[in-house]
């Protein structure tokens, strides 16, 4: 039996106690066509050991997308990554990566990819901390998105009321609570998951293979890098409007710093800060992922 049908099949904690049914419908599927070895760590750090004592064996994870950026980090440390592909089998909320990257949704489909499809390099940014980005980073981390349905149902009845102001309703008089109460029970239930804050402009310099892009004098709304493919990253840079809108920088290059005020920022799944200064590189072709033909 060669290397390619024998698999070391890693399954994250996470995903068992999320959905232990398509962890066990791709455990069938894949024990049908290759010889499995399965490990069931119960933590980061037995995870990571689960990868180190894989031998020959092609590594496939059943997980979310931190399942996988766990691994591919513990690969990197290792120096790991230049050997066969790693394998996924997305099962638990977070698969906005494991979409991107091109793995099959469903654990049937992902499964068979991991038995007949090829494998595909793929670029990788890391850091001078040896971090490592799959998809893409964003500074800010996180968006502020709409306001919830409770918000909006709020804001509307307090703009109806006669003569209330911004500062009376800031008093928290006991009437407006009630109210407030009130329409918070009409209104759509609001999300389990708070909203988070809406981040103001920040000013950063932002500079691609040495060329400034832009600094701390020009404040800007956002900044994202995706690692891309080619040996290049995708840069773009979104200035803070001032009466028309701005157009948004785009590049491509090698490496991208970014320093100024101490700030945050997502890579894929992850937030990571503050930090005062950071630069990605992009390594070409720096690991490879099973995925349909």
């Amino acid at each position: 039996m060669s290397a390619r049908d024998q698999l070391l099949v890693v399954i994250d904690p996470v995903a068992r106690r999320a959905d232990g049914e398509s962890v066990r419908i791709a455990r069938d599927v894949l024990g049908a066509g290759a010889a499995v070895r399965v490990c069931l760590p119960d933590g980061p750090e037995e995870f990571t050991k689960a990868l180190a004592r894989r031998g020959a064996r092609r590594l496939v994870v059943i997980g979310d997308d931190r399942a996988l950026l766990r691994a591919v980090q513990a690969l990197h440390r290792e120096r790991g990554l230049a050997g066969p592909a790693l394998a996924l089998v997305p099962v638990g909320a977070a698969q906005t990566l494991a979409r991107t990257l091109g793995v099959p949704a469903g654990a049937v489909a992902a499964a068979r990819a991991v038995l007949e499809g090829a494998e595909r390099r793929l670029d990788l940014l890391v850091d001078e901390s040896d971090g490592v980005v799959l998809g893409d980073l964003r500074i800010p981390p996180v968006d502020g998105g709409p306001p919830r349905p409770g918000d909006r149902a709020v804001a509307s009845a307090s703009a109806r009321v006669p003569g209330l102001s911004r500062a009376s309703a800031a008093d928290g008089h006991a009437w407006l609570r009630s109210c407030q109460s009130f329409v918070r029970t009409l209104a759509t239930r609001p999300s389990r998951v708070a909203a988070a804050p809406v981040a103001g402009p920040s000013r950063l310099r932002v500079e691609a293979d040495g060329v400034t892009l832009v600094d701390l004098d020009q404040p800007v709304e956002g900044v994202r890098v995706t690692a891309g493919h080619g040996g290049l990253a995708q840069v773009e840079v979104r200035p803070t409007s001032v009466g028309a809108e701005a157009a948004p920088l785009r590049v491509r290059a090698r490496s991208v710093t970014v320093s100024g005020a101490d700030f945050r920022y997502r890579a894929d799944a992850t937030v990571t800060g503050p930090v005062r200064t950071r630069t990605w590189t992009v390594h070409q072709g720096a690991w490879g992922l099973t995925l349909p033909r």
